[in-house]
């Protein structure tokens, strides 16, 4: 099986059993999210270290051991991405899988089981036109500051989402124009998305305009710009024009 098959696989696995477990009953609220994140880590790293074992592995629900700084390929895994929004039963939540071949996010698999879809790297389409004016997913509880002033500057359409995951397939399905997040993130909430995001032909990048680089010591990877292609210039330079501190 190729890599891209195994991460949606592994992807669209583990978003049926979150389903599942929460169609049960036999969690709600908090105690829901723990055991789907535990749940769903189960599952997507025993199949990486059965099938991959020779791959490095960082998962958000797995202690880092740091092993992976040695390996070419790591996998990079978010079993739930967007734990509030699957235990309120909301369906703007992700499962993330992606393989990072020396820090390039080069596959990746998206799952968004509320939705029934798995969204691949290895399968892009026509990357739908930009709307006018643009449309710009948000945080539907703490929108950034960077990301309002970028809004009213171009006077885009705010729409309020879920997990990271969500939100950058909303651009990669035609939804959305804009992602910008610049609140704080770690590696398993972008890798993947941003592997699928970049193969359907997105402009992905930090919020300066630098590259983004995975399997890094340090897993904080704060900042994300994902756009339509035309839109990434005047975005970077209004955020220029509004610099903020931030980790490199």
């Amino acid at each position: 099986m190729s890599d891209a098959d195994l991460a949606a696989e592994l992807a669209g696995e583990a978003g049926r059993l979150l389903l599942a477990l929460r169609a049960s009953g036999r969690f709600d609220g908090k105690a829901l999210g723990k055991e789907g994140d535990a749940a769903a880590n189960r599952l997507i790293v025993a199949a990486l270290r059965e099938r991959r074992p020779d791959d490095g592995l960082l998962s958000e629900e797995s202690r880092d051991d740091g092993t992976r700084l040695a390996r070419s390929r790591v996998w990079i895994v978010d079993p739930v991405d967007g734990t509030r929004e699957y235990a309120e039963g909301r369906s703007d939540w992700a499962v993330h899988v992606a393989l990072a071949i020396d820090g390039v996010p080069a596959i990746g698999a998206v799952a968004l089981p509320g939705l029934g879809l798995v969204l691949r790297s290895d399968t892009p389409s026509s990357l739908p036109s930009g709307g006018m004016p643009p449309r710009m997913v948000v945080s539907r509880t703490r929108p950034a500051p960077e990301a309002l002033a970028v809004a009213q500057a171009l006077a885009a359409e705010l729409i309020p989402m879920g997990s990271a995951g969500a939100k950058a397939m909303a651009v990669v399905r035609g939804e959305a124009d804009i992602y910008l997040h610049s609140g704080g993130q770690f590696e398993w909430d972008s890798c993947a998305p941003v592997a699928v995001a970049h193969a359907h032909g997105l402009h992905c990048s930090r919020i300066d305009g630098t590259p983004l680089i995975y399997n890094r010591p340090d897993v904080y990877l704060p900042d994300l710009l994902i756009c339509q292609p035309d839109l990434a210039a005047p975005v970077l330079d209004l955020l220029a024009a509004c610099p903020v501190e931030r980790n490199v």
